[in-house]
């Protein structure tokens, strides 16, 4: 256990350490010139892994060199590490939650809405199902970049709120184009969502405890699945003729949206440099909590080499071809037509609603699950199998008993295929927590985003009205994905074992060419932290399998 130290001593020292450091900056581009030259007749280490010698432009580092430099300063205590640990969840997982919870419930207001009286019909249904994706599918590149330049919250925030102005709109049209139109906005502004509030968690939480908060908000997916259902069976009551209940459906949860985005422009921290709720010995605690991960927290500085080697790791297109198969396709099918599947069963349209809700409770418990255990095991892959596995069994079920009157075994198959939704946060969490430098990190997290807009684009149309009401060709479709799709974690797995192995043999192989002991390891650990290194570049990172 680190000592208690007197923390009202770190400000002033930090201030006299940073002036120091330009007195020192020429000595050490001297020693960066004359190590570099040591570096290339030693060949030792491969190209993409660097150790850092000079002090870098602190504009192209990480934004917290500006607060914590590049070496460790200040040292504290576990308990209050802890102390610190609890106030942030107290407050960032829960706003994310509320984000998140009102994302999924405004995304899934069309599913509620097609047994409500909704006039958009038929193949208008599917292509106005389609329009939040391509709207989602056009932007996720550029807000992930704005959001990069800007205050993430505060963006974030603006995003909320005008997509909840957008949602009500919805309740003052009947027309397509209108309807599509709006829809497609709504994707444009919901799509800055994941990729911020990863990285978020990833600013303020060692690579151990991402999991299991992103868990936290993800697991409203399954929640808004109870709560929507059953707001949407009390609105079903309502009969005016001249004011459909769907319209009632938009107008609560566009000004439930509103409530959030105000909120999260108030209360959401940028990074541990602007958390406006944090102490300045606060701020420089939860930095150091998470230096040793090598994962940084922001930098306001596009590099196109980092985007290059996102695109260039064969782990890349691993996860978009996951989220591909195993999330975003079954998911643009499900969510816009899990109502109906259901209802083609044999139920009534108010017994559908209410029967969701033990779908997302069934989702939403696997969700915490299956983060609680990635984040003990330090495992991101297995938790996707574990949650995959009932999904395929009850595709299975929805296809082999498909036209019968088993309606109770054909309503489990649909509960059982809800457990698959955790498996998106096990994406999110492995890219937190395996991927360093922010360019880079935006990129993959845009990526995923992108695929996963692009793979419900294609999953509202497997469900084609021809099919309808028992969407047989989309159910196998959903079932030969998983099956598929299913060996794809064991294959990342493997690569990131065998990638660690590799690091560890030339970070062997450099600390005894460099002399280095121990002390000087730590030291040179702590340099790399915060400066804006690639995980491939990082000498130092480990990746979390």
């Amino acid at each position: 256990m680190s000592p208690p130290v007197d923390h009202t001593a770190i400000i002033p020292e930090l201030e006299n350490e940073k002036r120091s450091e330009s007195e020192s900056e020429s000595k050490s581009q001297e020693d960066s010139a004359m190590k570099e030259a040591s570096d290339k007749e030693a060949g030792e280490l491969d190209v993409n892994v660097s150790v850092v010698d000079s002090e870098s432009d602190a504009g192209n580092g990480d934004e917290a060199l500006k607060l914590v430099g590049k070496e460790r300063r200040a040292q504290f205590s576990e308990e209050y590490n802890r102390r610190l640990k609890r106030k942030l969840d107290f407050w960032i997982p829960p706003l994310c939650a509320a984000v998140y919870f009102t994302q999924f419930l405004d995304k899934n207001t069309l599913n509620y809405a097609s047994i409500m009286g909704l006039p958009i019909t038929g193949q208008q249904y599917n292509l106005v199902s389609m329009a939040f994706y391509l709207g989602y599918l056009f932007w996720e590149f550029p807000t992930v970049y704005i959001s990069q330049k800007l205050r993430v919250a505060k963006y974030l925030g603006v995003n909320i709120v005008v997509w909840g102005v957008v949602l009500m709109l919805q309740a003052a049209t009947t027309n397509f184009g209108a309807f599509f139109f709006l829809r497609f906005i709504l994707g444009m502004c919901e799509s800055c969502v994941a990729p911020i509030l990863i990285l978020i968690i990833s600013m303020f939480y060692k690579k151990d405890e991402q999991a299991g908060r992103i868990a936290w908000f993800y697991v409203m997916n399954g929640l808004t699945a109870i709560f929507g259902g059953f707001v949407a069976y009390g609105i079903s009551y309502y009969t005016n003729p001249h004011f459909l209940p769907y319209k009632i459906l938009y107008l609560l949860i566009g000004g439930l949206a509103l409530v959030v985005g105000i909120c999260v422009l108030i209360y959401m921290p940028d990074s541990p440099v602007h958390a406006q709720l944090l102490t300045q010995e606060e701020r420089i605690a939860a930095l150091e909590r998470v230096r040793d991960d090598q994962v940084g927290t922001e930098a306001k500085v596009l590099k196109m080499e980092q985007v290059k080697e996102a695109l260039g790791d064969g782990r890349t297109w691993l996860i978009v071809l996951m989220t591909l198969m195993m999330t975003s396709i079954p998911n643009g099918a499900l969510s816009n037509f899990g109502n109906m599947i259901v209802k083609s069963f044999g139920y009534t349209t108010r017994q559908t609603l209410i029967l969701n809700a033990p779908g997302g409770f069934i989702g939403a418990l696997m969700t915490i699950f299956c983060g609680w255990w990635s984040d003990k095991k330090g495992e991101r892959m297995l938790p996707i199998v574990i949650a995959v596995a009932p999904t395929i069994v009850g595709a299975a079920i929805l296809v082999g008993l498909n036209g019968t009157d088993q309606k109770g075994v054909l309503l489990m198959g649909s509960y059982l295929i809800g457990t698959c939704g955790s498996s998106l946060a096990s994406i999110y969490a492995y890219n937190a927590s395996n991927t360093s430098g922010h360019t880079k990190k935006s990129t993959i997290n845009a990526l995923t985003l992108f695929t996963f807009s692009l793979g419900n684009i294609v999953g509202t149309e497997i469900f084609l009205p021809k099919d309808a009401p028992n969407y047989v060709p989309g159910k196998i479709a959903i079932l030969v994905l998983y099956g598929v799709g299913i060996f794809i974690p064991f294959l990342l797995r493997w690569m990131n074992i065998r990638l660690n192995r590799e690091r560890q043999k030339k970070f062997l192989a450099e600390k005894e060419r460099r002399g280095w002991t121990d002390e000087d390891v730590q030291k040179e650990r702590e340099r790399h932290a915060f400066m804006d290194l690639t995980d491939k570049q990082n000498l130092f990172f480990v990746y979390t399998i």
